[in-house]
């Protein structure tokens, strides 16, 4: 009796739509979902039941994976379009919200009913929390004749709770002892792959340059954006500012977009001709700037402006390679502070705790 789910193909889609519920919470996108949906998740996730939303998950999968199912129906005993709620949250949905660290049920599967119930009216009967049940049955109203597309996009919005939840959490980063330098490189191209708008490059950059001036004992200061809110308001001529004794050492802008003439021709009519600035660095992602941009900065360096480009990730191996073991430490305990800042995603301090999970074999 019931229907089957596939539930590595369940896995794949609780992953892709998460990662999307990740990414638009970073970029504070909105997701375009009708007012019912809006509210029943609000409401369920100001409740204190954990097993109410955890449960959602599993009926969105079902309704995603196999469209035969009954999404009101979660035990197999319950007719020939019901489906294994509980196999499906104890094999994919906890493990999942387990695993990104987000606070979860440790209980059985819909302990907070009794077992073999339906997800209908009459099961609110003696239940303590009736508006978040009912929450449930809403979403499930609206999920149940929905096509693909649209319970995907249900699903990501519940999702973006979840992703709310693990922000309020306090995340623990991994700590290393001790890498070598290709280590260093592995994890540091790890990191680098998964967009972060800017900040995963910003964070690492800063640390390298922080590193630098404790083991060389310089005389810097070192600004950044979107680390120091005071940073933002000043009008800094980029991401990250070195000043010596007031005057400029350095401006960097990071970047993980392409970086085209366009680009070039507007960093410097903004910020490098109005400040004055004679050296500006390009740290770039993935993807290198492109012949026009170069010419362009050849242009500017004619009139007294150095304009380059740097790939962030050869300039952090080999800054890494040049400072030695002990400034390698100190690297990475400086980069581990600006990453647990409050400020930062929880998002991005798992992508470290991800790869120096695969780094060391875990």
């Amino acid at each position: 009796m019931g229907r089957s789910i596939d539930y590595e193909i369940a896995r794949t889609i609780l992953r892709e739509e998460f990662e999307a519920a990740e990414r638009e919470a970073r970029e504070n996108a909105a997701v375009a979902v009708p007012a019912v949906i809006r509210e029943s998740t609000e409401r369920l996730f100001s409740s204190g039941t954990q097993a109410f939303r955890e449960a959602l998950v599993g009926c969105c999968l079902a309704r995603i994976v196999n469209q035969e199912i009954d999404i009101r129906l979660p035990y197999m005993n319950q007719g020939d379009n019901a489906f294994n709620g509980r196999t499906l949250d104890e094999r994919v949905v906890n493990p999942f919200l387990q695993d990104r660290k987000i606070p979860c049920s440790k209980s059985p599967y819909l302990s907070a009913l009794r077992r073999n119930v339906s997800f209908r009216e009459e099961t609110a009967r003696g239940l303590r929390d009736k508006d978040a049940f009912r929450a449930l049955l809403t979403f499930i109203g609206e999920i149940k004749g929905a096509d693909e597309a649209t319970a995907r996009l249900y699903l990501r919005h519940l999702l973006r709770g979840f992703v709310r939840l693990r922000e309020a959490a306090d995340i623990q980063l991994a700590h290393i002892a001790r890498l070598s330098l290709e280590q260093y490189r592995l994890l540091i191209a790890g990191m680098l792959s998964v967009p972060s708008g800017g900040l995963i490059p910003v964070l690492l950059s800063v640390a390298m340059f922080e590193t630098i001036k404790e083991c060389f004992n310089l005389d810097w200061e070192i600004q950044s954006q979107g680390i120091n809110v005071a940073d933002q308001a000043s009008g800094a001529g980029g991401d990250i500012t070195i000043t010596e004794d007031g005057e400029a050492v350095l401006i960097v802008e990071v970047t993980e977009r392409p970086i085209d003439r366009s680009r070039v021709v507007a960093t410097f009519n903004t910020k490098i001709a109005p400040q004055g600035i004679n050296d500006y660095l390009f740290f770039f992602g993935n993807v290198k700037p492109g012949e026009e941009a170069k010419e362009a900065a050849r242009q500017y360096f004619a009139q007294g402006h150095d304009i380059s480009f740097l790939s962030v990730e050869e300039w952090l191996v080999h800054s890494l390679g040049t400072v030695g073991p002990k400034c390698r430490r100190i690297f990475t305990e400086k980069f581990l502070v600006l990453l647990g800042a409050r400020e930062v995603p929880a998002g991005l301090k798992m992508v470290w705790n991800d790869q120096t999970r695969i780094l060391l074999g875990g």
